[in-house]
């Protein structure tokens, strides 16, 4: 049974025992406690954390997930993988226990013909929260399921909870044994490799009051409705029914594998056995790749980007990984390209819109992979370098002992340059030098606890969360941006420093809460607005607006006259300028997105904005910079489009009918079931969002682009001015156009010419001169051979070349070398000074060379000397550091290596 059809089977079922079908949230998800959708309940968490109420009894879903904290056990056993799919059923306060037991038993174990899975039910082994005494006599007198194959396990396997403060409660567990090729007999307490978790039943029954750890936390009493929260590994399920070993092997994700096989030669499960334990390295690598593909096809299609942290640095991380793996398989040229369509073959049958996205998403992905071959150059010859320096130490030391890579170097390999360290062993052994794994290991591990920390200061976060959902509780914001600039209301509650409180007086600042606002607060890429609250008795200047949690709009302020106090009526107020400005930059911001989608293409999708009064930016996918007349034709249809007086307007529906009609959405935002689209001239221009707009293009005034950058593989940014300010900007420009004229005295229209030909004039000047400096040195090189000198009968000539740069020094070495001639063996070392920092370049001719003296040699000596590294073919080296008080000192280790050389003392 495919994937697809466990999944459509899934819905099918639980629809028929009416449950509504929840489409899957983006994995980017609007929690500040995550960085990625991890199981199926997120998206239903303001329901079971009181946020909010649901609007049905009973939903189902198939949830996109992305787990990351496992990513290097990928590939080495049989359950963990980066994306994956969670089935869920969830009850709102209507059934419980029992009726979650008996939905997931009828599902699993109804034939096939009957639209189930027909899982043989004597297979099934359930396990029970410890004292959950309840759920143990369901699956024993309701199911019939035997008492020995129900296991009692402690909380850390058996409660589940947040991991903060909130709804909790035991669950039970789902596996399957596989049979005995897989593993020990006992159960699933003996092996979970054998016995495969598939499903994982929460009952949600308690409030918890304090979570210290996973098993160690307070229960303050029951949850005044209980919850039924469930998840089916579609993934595990597709491994049993489709009688895989793990799920690598499935229909989803083998096809990558296999194409991962093909390309590097090797025979997928040739050298091992069914038990992920006894799995071959290239069959764990080519699992790897199987995953880490699949999962950044998913990640990108949902809008993620690589990057350096957080999400993007997730990416960025599997996409390196699967190149890794694939050069670890013997395989040097590209990947991506190969590999990606094979996994978008697969997932497109759930989710079309890849195919639809493929351009951008390859785009993205192509770009990440030619970036990290660049890297792997780079960080190639950084190695070459420190390998060097680690054999030089070793032979100081006599050469008693293997020559070792610190672990800090092979750290900054990896954490500075992308560089894997299991290419940096592999490249290590293969110039005989030993890697120090374990410093390697505690830098790692400092930095991971110190990303642990940072995630739980982070986490920490959510208990403040908890004054804002007492306040939601009061009632939703009577939110009023998008009809008036001002409103009156009452201040529902007051914060200041994290706690509740009555008043804020003159001087203070804090977070107000109203029962009606028209303040925007900041969400789509728009900041929020500013203005003032006036109360009775005072004035507060609006700093900032957020919504901490769904309905709730917070506004920080500073009370800038008199005081505020709970219970008081006001009026706020949004200062129109500020509003003007920022709806002519969002507009804007659409407009540079129609304008870039019919210059470049459908495929130049936004990947994010920011807009705020009188400027925008946006990212979106292109994997090249843009020539000065693509910018030019962008910023003219976008004018173009102001100029039309294009209507612009709002319309509410459904988000699948949105994305019927076209309408473009956001990455990574998050969607309710009704959406508001906003739409500019017709079908040229249609994108959900919630922000705040003119009513006619024309009101966005002028708009001039004003840069172009990348800001990732594959993403480019744009920048722009509207309104006012672009209009500052353009009389800025006017002004230094003037200057410039004044100061080469030429008009306006002669200023391009007249430039032009003082550039030619410099240049040629320049020539001249480096032609007079050029004399000047080969004049030189005759006084300086004479100072050529003789060691072990080759003849060495060193010379501090003081400022001279790197052009100057290689000439001059080359022009001395070919003037002492081939006749006798010769070495030429000369210094000089490029941007500030020493250099030094060494030369032999061929004598020399016979003589086993190379150039690359020397220079890796003298470098080592100015703190730094270089390296080059033998007959020519440059290399450099930082001390150049240490350039003698540099000169006199070539002479003292030739003396070795020579055995010459």
């Amino acid at each position: 049974m495919e994937t697809a059809e466990i999944r459509r089977r899934w819905l099918d079922y639980f629809e028929r025992n009416k449950h509504t079908v929840v489409p899957s949230a983006p994995l980017i998800y609007d929690d500040p406690n995550l960085l990625f959708v991890n199981a199926g309940m997120v998206p239903f968490k303001p329901y079971f954390l009181g946020q909010q109420t649901p609007p049905w009894d009973r939903a189902t879903s198939v949830q996109k997930c992305v787990r990351t904290g496992d990513i290097e056990e990928v590939g080495k056993t049989s359950r963990h993988g980066t994306f994956f799919q969670m089935n869920g059923n969830f009850s709102f306060g209507d059934y419980f226990k029992e009726g979650a037991i008996r939905l997931a038993w009828g599902l699993i174990t109804a034939s096939v013909d009957e639209g189930g899975y027909g899982l043989d039910p004597e297979r099934i082994w359930p396990t029970v929260y410890i004292d959950d005494d309840e759920a143990f006599a369901i699956w024993h007198e309701q199911i019939g399921i035997p008492t020995d194959r129900i296991t009692r396990r402690d909380a850390n396997d058996n409660y589940w909870h947040m991991g903060v403060p909130g709804p909790g409660g035991p669950s039970s567990e789902l596996f399957y044994d596989r049979g005995s090729e897989y593993g020990q007999d006992g159960g699933p307490a003996v092996d979970e490799d054998r016995y495969m978790e598939f499903w994982n039943l929460v009952f949600m029954q308690e409030e918890l009051s304090a979570v210290r750890s996973k098993p160690d936390f307070d229960v303050a009493g029951p949850l005044p409705k209980r919850n039924i929260d469930t998840g089916m590994g579609l993934e595990r399920m597709a491994t049993l029914l489709q009688g895989k070993d793990n799920l690598y092997e499935i229909d989803e994700v083998y096809p990558v594998l296999a194409k991962a096989a093909q390309m590097t030669g090797k025979v997928y499960g040739a050298h091992s056995g069914h038990a992920a334990t006894s799995s071959h390295p290239d069959d764990v690598h080519l699992r790897v790749v199987a995953d880490h593909v699949r999962s950044s096809l998913m990640l990108i299609g949902d809008g993620v980007t690589p990057g350096n942290e957080g999400r993007g640095y997730v990416l960025r991380r599997m996409l390196r990984r699967a190149v890794r793996a694939m050069r670890l398989l013997g395989y040097g040229d590209k990947v991506l390209p190969q590999l990606l369509p094979v996994s978008l073959d697969r997932m497109k049958a759930s989710y079309p819109e890849l195919e639809t996205d493929f351009g951008r998403i390859s785009q993205i992905a192509y770009g990440e992979e030619d970036a990290f071959r660049r890297t792997l150059d780079q960080g190639t010859t950084i190695l070459d370098t420190a390998v060097t320096k680690a054999k030089q130490s070793s032979a100081a030391l006599g050469g008693s002992s293997t020559p070792t890579l610190p672990g800090s170097e092979a750290f900054a390999l990896h954490d500075t340059y992308g560089f894997p360290i299991d290419l940096t062993l592999e490249m290590a052994a293969e110039q005989g030098v030993a890697v120090d794994r374990e410093g390697f290991v505690r830098l790692m591990t400092e930095q991971r606890e110190r990303a642990k920390a940072d995630a739980k200061a982070k986490k920490s976060g959510h208990a403040h969360t908890e004054i804002w959902k007492e306040l939601r509780e009061l009632g939703a914001t009577d939110w009023q941006a998008y009809q008036a600039l001002s409103t009156e209301g009452t201040v529902v509650g007051l914060v200041s420093d994290g706690q509740r409180v009555d008043g804020l007086e003159q001087g203070a600042t804090g977070q107000v809460v109203l029962d009606r606002t028209t303040f925007y607060a900041e969400s789509g890429g728009q900041i929020a607005d500013e203005g003032f609250i006036t109360t009775p008795t005072g004035r507060l200047r609006v700093l900032d607006v957020q919504r901490p949690v769904k309905g709730l709009v917070v506004h920080t302020v500073e009370v800038a006259t008199g005081e505020v106090k709970v219970g008081e009526q006001v009026e706020a107020q949004v200062d129109p300028d500020w509003r003007i400005s920022a709806c002519q930059a969002h507009s804007g911001t659409h407009v540079v997105h129609a304008a870039l989608r019919q210059v470049l293409g459908p495929s130049a999708l936004q990947s994010g904005s920011y807009n705020k009064p009188g400027y925008l930016r946006l990212d979106f996918a292109w994997n090249s910079a843009l020539s000065a007349e693509t910018r030019s034709e962008i910023e003219e249809v976008a004018n173009l489009a102001v100029r039309q007086d294009l209507p612009v307007s709002s319309q509410y529906m459904t988000l699948p009918e949105a994305r019927e009609w076209g309408a473009l959405a956001l990455f990574g935002e998050t969607y309710d079931e009704q959406v508001r689209v906003i739409e500019i001239g017709g079908p040229w221009s249609r994108e959900l969002c919630g922000g705040t707009h003119v009513a006619h293009s024309s009101q966005v005034g002028a708009l001039t682009l004003t840069g172009e950058s990348s800001v990732g593989s594959g993403v480019c940014r744009v920048e722009a001015f509207v309104g006012m300010e672009a209009l500052r900007y353009l009389a800025k420009e006017r002004a230094i156009v003037a200057e410039l004229g004044r100061l080469v005295k030429a008009q306006p229209g002669e200023l391009r010419e007249r430039v032009e030909e003082l550039l030619t004039r410099v240049k040629t000047a320049e020539r001249e001169i480096a032609t007079l400096r050029q004399q000047q040195l080969q004049a030189q090189a005759g006084e300086l051979l004479a100072g050529a000198s003789d060691i072990g009968g080759v003849r060495v000539l060193t010379h501090d070349g003081g400022d001279l740069g790197a052009d100057e020094v290689r000439s001059l070495v080359t022009g001395l070398r070919s003037r002492l001639g081939d006749e006798h063996p010769s070495v030429v070392a000369v210094t000089g000074a490029a941007k500030g920092r020493p250099l030094i370049v060494v030369a032999t001719n061929a004598a020399a060379r016979d003589r086993g003296i190379r150039a690359g040699d020397l220079v890796r000596t003298a470098a080592g000397v100015l703190g730094g590294g270089g390296g080059g073919k033998p007959d020519i080296a440059q290399g450099g550091g930082t001390d150049a008080s240490a350039v003698g000192a540099a000169l006199e280790a070539v002479e003292g290596q030739l003396h070795n050389l020579t055995g010459v003392r």
